[in-house]
């Protein structure tokens, strides 16, 4: 069984090194991208196209590699989001050889002379990584985006305006080690209205002015938010209901009755990469919100318009639910949203009414989830003459539902 070599072929054949020109001469099976090959038609040996579909060349290299010398062509650094990853974890570390090359996000920033050591890279090169680039966003990193036809520069531009980003210009290079070589510096209303041929890479700064999440932190005082006659979660009771909801990076959080969205907004801190949907009825209200996650650079907040329990169905199934309205339809409410909820998914409801604690409990149980109840007594210092009083705040009931895993509804329903 002979080891499989594969070549980093940096942004051009111009970038291929001596060593590994030799050894792309010496293979019996070269394999590629056709443009890739195409750089070497003059060489004998048998080829074979590498398409979209990988495992097709996987079982061809698994088979042939039995007796033959396989090399494989691949862009930029093999090990940098390349093929190299896969053949590698599939075939075992010890069975391939990786000779690597620059890479274009390093070609890309020795284009424009800037550092690259703390920028965040992250691909859209088939894959869906759009909220990570927005947690990278919200950090005002410096962040290369590796692109594709479908999340082209244009579709980044007009995507990102859209989640309310700001104060960020683009580079966009294109066809890099070609001699179509071309660099755009550009703001994001500018891109959105351009084209760019591919294959293309973009970088994105981060201009004077931009919002910065680290004044962000869990249990921001009331009035961190604009917010509605005092209809807020109160900076106590939010930090409770968001350790209750047990948040973990990429999760998908409901925010149903959002208010002034702090939940939601705050959510973000622990979410990271993850979605928070804010579901609202009023129109003033979502544009409250839509402000408020603005101000802190929540960008993965999206605010949603409906009447609940209506208009669930259209939006992402989420892994956590909080509830902090509801008012008489908060029995109608648990039980619609709980159809959604992922296995092992948390739902948290607050109330300050007696009989909604029944009704969340009620509903809560009868959607199969375990519960819990925390009621919350929260007594805020007031300064006298010369000393200080505590005034007490309406009690609040946080009701915790923790829906079984697949694995356990199953078992109990077997005979």
């Amino acid at each position: 069984m002979k080891k499989v070599t594969i070549v980093g072929m940096g942004l051009s054949a111009r970038d291929v090194t001596a060593e590994q020109l030799d050894v792309i001469r010496s293979a019996d099976i070269l394999m590629g991208g056709k443009r890739h090959l195409d750089q070497f038609g003059d060489l004998p040996m048998r080829k074979w196209t590498v398409t979209a579909r990988i495992d097709e060349a996987m079982t061809f290299i698994i088979e042939q590699r039995k007796s033959a010398r396989i090399v494989v062509l691949a862009s930029g650094d093999p090990l940098f989001y390349g093929i190299g990853a896969r053949i590698a974890r599939e075939l075992g570390p010890d069975q391939v050889v990786i000779l690597p090359n620059i890479t274009s996000i390093a070609a890309a920033f020795a284009r424009i002379g800037r550092p690259w050591s703390d920028a965040a890279v992250v691909s859209l090169h088939g894959r869906n990584h759009k909220y990570r680039l927005l947690e990278e966003v919200k950090r005002n990193r410096t962040v290369a985006v590796l692109t594709d036809t479908r999340h082209s520069p244009r579709w980044l531009a007009q995507w990102l305006m859209g989640k309310g980003v700001k104060h960020t210009s683009m580079t966009v290079f294109e066809k890099m080690g070609s001699p179509e070589e071309a660099l755009y510096r550009c703001t994001l209303q500018q891109t959105a209205q351009m084209d760019f041929a591919q294959p293309n890479v973009v970088i994105l700064e981060f201009e004077p002015g931009s919002i910065s999440s680290d004044d962000l932190t869990i249990g921001m005082a009331d009035d961190a938010y604009g917010h509605e006659n005092g209809l807020i979660t109160k900076m106590e009771v939010r930090a409770v209901a968001l350790a209750k909801l047990r948040l973990k990076p990429g999760l998908t959080l409901w925010d149903l009755g959002a208010g002034s969205g702090s939940v939601g907004i705050e959510a973000s801190v622990l979410i990271g990469p993850g979605r928070i949907i804010a579901v609202e009825k009023r129109a003033a209200r979502l544009a409250q919100i839509r402000k408020n996650a603005g101000r802190y650079g929540v960008y993965n907040l999206d605010a949603v318009q409906c009447t609940l329990p209506e208009g669930l169905a259209e939006l992402p199934a989420p892994d956590r639910i909080f509830i902090g309205g509801g008012g008489r339809e908060l029995a109608a409410i648990i039980a619609a949203s709980a159809r959604f909820l992922w296995p092992e998914g948390v739902m948290v409801v607050n109330t300050v009414l007696a009989d909604n604690l029944c009704r969340a409990l009620d509903a809560l149980e009868a959607a199969g989830m375990s519960t819990e109840v925390v009621q919350l007594q929260v007594s805020r210092s007031k300064a006298m003459p010369w000393s200080r009083r505590f005034e007490a705040q309406n009690p609040v009931w946080i009701i915790s539902g923790t829906r079984p895993s697949s694995k356990k509804e199953s078992e109990e329903s077997e005979p």
